[in-house]
């Protein structure tokens, strides 16, 4: 097992005005699950990459452990990877897919015979040993490339998108035999993923990147409510929270914010980093998740604060409805329960969770208060 350490690690292609991954610190300890997550083009496969010696480290220092790896070949850092596209091969039946690197490393014959089937009982594979690629669903082809990647006992696992190629209800299954590997094998896992619907199920810890740079590292739960920034705050959660300009107004110890020609009051805690902030009369960026926006008589009649708005389009998705209306200029999306009456172009009453607002620095982006 091996913790992974990236040391002011730069990554520039040859050509380029800029750095893809510039300046990356990073700590991942022995046996943790952790996400890389991010918009297309943000650096995370090229980061998981430089673990695999895939991708030469232009600057700073790849740690496998204790050993430094940046002129270590990819075959000798004790890693396995798992891409997108499976790479099987398509004349070899699974049984010689999953042993074909132990046969390379002329590994005896009874130990690879036992690893591979091990594995292929793990993977529930075993009745399918002797079919070719061409013969597999999508899921069990990436089961295969899961069983290679296993039988060599790595010190770490790279997963390169490896669920993209799957339909929703095949990643939903693959996610959850993901996850029971990692409480099986204990090993340390990185895995690089564009849905943050799979970073939040997924990850011990969760990298949120943009634009090479990492935005935010922290548990699911950290993520989703407390972001650092706006990026990571619209990024993580879908539908993802609603986001409105408003002016801050303070009187006494209470900080309100208008919008819409009313003023929503925020609690104590929320108030005082906007008073400590010298934020009265500025502007800022309010945010509130999908589902702290409430159209229920209860929740409304003992509100602070009321809108009202007409329903544009209402969407069922069995056990909830999303409503979407605007609120002044800003589009804004309500998770409110199925049994609702509201339906398009019907006026609606709502209200915030003022408890669960969020507010960011129209500048800078950061957040000012969770």
């Amino acid at each position: 097992m091996a913790s992974i350490s990236f040391k002011n690690v730069t990554k520039t292609y040859d050509g380029a005005a800029s750095p893809v991954v510039p300046n990356l610190n990073l700590e991942i300890k022995d046996k943790e699950f952790i996400i890389l997550v991010g918009p297309s083009g943000c650096g995370k496969s090229t980061t998981l990459r430089m673990i695999a010696g895939l991708e030469t480290v232009t600057e700073g220092e790849v740690y496998i452990g204790d050993r430094l790896v940046n002129k270590v070949p990819p075959k000798d850092r004790d890693i396995a990877m798992v891409f997108q596209n499976y790479a099987l091969y398509p004349h070899m039946n699974v049984y010689k897919n999953i042993s074909f690197g132990l046969n390379l490393r002329k590994e005896d014959k009874a130990e690879i015979d036992r690893r591979v089937h091990e594995a292929a009982k793990i993977l529930d594979l075993e009745h399918l040993l002797n079919r070719k690629p061409k013969e597999l669903s999508g899921g069990q082809r990436q089961r295969v490339a899961l069983g290679r990647a296993m039988v060599r006992n790595p010190a770490v696992f790279l997963l390169d998108e490896p669920l993209s190629n799957l339909d929703a209800k095949l990643r939903v299954q693959m996610r959850v035999e993901i996850s029971k590997l990692h409480q099986r094998l204990g090993t340390t896992i990185i895995y690089v993923t564009h849905d943050q619907t799979e970073a939040m199920t997924l990850g011990t810890r969760i990298v949120v990147m943009k634009d090479g740079v990492v935005q935010q590292v922290d548990t699911p739960q950290n993520l989703y409510q407390k972001p650092q920034n706006l990026f990571v705050a619209g990024f993580m959660g879908s539908p993802q929270m609603n986001f409105m300009d408003a002016v801050v107004e303070i009187k006494g110890d209470v900080a309100s914010l208008k919008i819409a020609g009313k003023s929503i009051p925020l609690p104590a805690a929320k108030s005082k980093k906007l008073i400590d902030g010298g934020y009265n009369g500025k502007t800022v960026t309010f945010g509130i998740r999908p589902e702290d926006v409430y159209d229920s008589e209860a929740f409304v009649s003992s509100a602070p604060c009321v809108f009202e708005s007409t329903i544009k389009v209402y969407e069922l998705l069995g056990a909830e409805v999303y409503l979407y209306f605007d609120l002044a200029e800003f589009p804004i999306t309500a998770r409110v329960d199925s049994r609702t009456t509201a339906r398009p172009g019907d006026t609606v009453k709502f209200a915030f969770d003022v408890e669960k607002i969020h507010v960011f620095d129209k500048e800078t982006e950061q957040t000012i208060t969770n």
